[in-house]
């Protein structure tokens, strides 16, 4: 049990190493090329075209010991507000700054949600799948956190890549889900979030939608139970975020939030919760 424990903690921790770095490349505002350097204005290089590698940059860390708070550079504005329905955000709710997310907050998250996986699902063949998944989710909520966006970068191959690897713990057997159910779960949760979408876009972003695709496999995977639950997670979370914004008078009732964190928040819980037993297969 300690062996397990320590792996799969490892494993969040080493992932959530590198999430800092991508996180701060794709948080940029719609329509605009992703950040190829620091806020310094220094090019990202290293391993896959600079996108995995230590989230200091090296050449500020050499050149004054310290990581470099300096401005982004004029064709990186990364605190200009995006155009369109999540752009409206109210004071501490809009898009962040431009700098690198902390890499110690970072990888405890990381760690966190892995940790939440093991303890839930338990060594099941899914939990590869999960673990695999983690990072990728922790990278997306830093994202929309910080520029209110869910990149298709992220999204649409997480949905196949999510849907295979399910199809390949199906056929290694002693699961405890459905790759058929998988499927169609994540197909409804997509269509009930683009009817939304349709409804008001205000409300739910197109990006919200293909990350319910992938939510909605995840989910669907244990039962429909879980689905909902973990849906009706999603809008509690942000429905008592929104409200203590307004309580403390940093957001009013048109104010948008970041959706995207409190659909993998709402998802994590409802899968920690099927993985222990109760409503899998429901």
């Amino acid at each position: 049990m300690m062996l397990f424990v320590t792996g799969v903690a490892l494993w969040g921790a080493a992932a959530g190493l590198f999430l800092p770095r991508a996180a701060y490349r794709l948080s940029v505002e719609q329509g605009r090329p992703w950040r190829s350097a620091c806020p310094a204005g220094h090019p990202m290089s290293g391993p896959v075209a600079g996108w995995l590698g230590r989230a200091v940059c090296p050449q500020c860390l050499s050149s004054t010991g310290t990581r470099s708070r300096g401005p982004a550079p004029a064709s990186d504005p990364g605190k200009q507000r995006r155009n369109g329905p999540k752009a409206s955000a109210g004071a501490g709710v809009g898009p962040r700054s431009s700098s690198y997310a902390p890499a110690g907050g970072v990888v405890l998250a990381s760690t966190l949600t892995c940790l939440a996986l093991g303890a839930g699902v338990g060594a099941r063949p899914e939990l590869f799948v999960w673990l695999l998944l983690a990072p990728f989710t922790v990278l997306l909520c830093l994202v929309d956190w910080s520029v209110h966006r869910l990149p298709d970068l992220l999204t649409l191959p997480l949905a196949v890549g999510t849907l295979a690897a399910l199809g390949v713990a199906a056929l290694a057997g002693e699961t405890s889900g459905s790759w058929p159910r998988a499927l169609v779960g994540g197909l409804a949760l997509a269509s009930a979030y683009f009817l939304l979408f349709l409804i008001n876009p205000r409300f739910v972003a197109f990006g919200d939608v293909k990350f319910a695709l992938v939510l909605g496999q995840a989910l669907g995977w244990y039962g429909w139970s879980v689905l909902f639950a973990g849906t009706i997670a999603a809008f509690l979370g942000a429905a008592a975020h929104g409200l203590a914004l307004i309580a403390l008078r940093r957001a009013d009732r048109t104010t948008m939030i970041p959706f995207g964190p409190f659909m993998a928040g709402g998802a994590l819980a409802s899968m920690v919760w099927a993985g222990l037993g109760p409503s899998a297969g429901l």
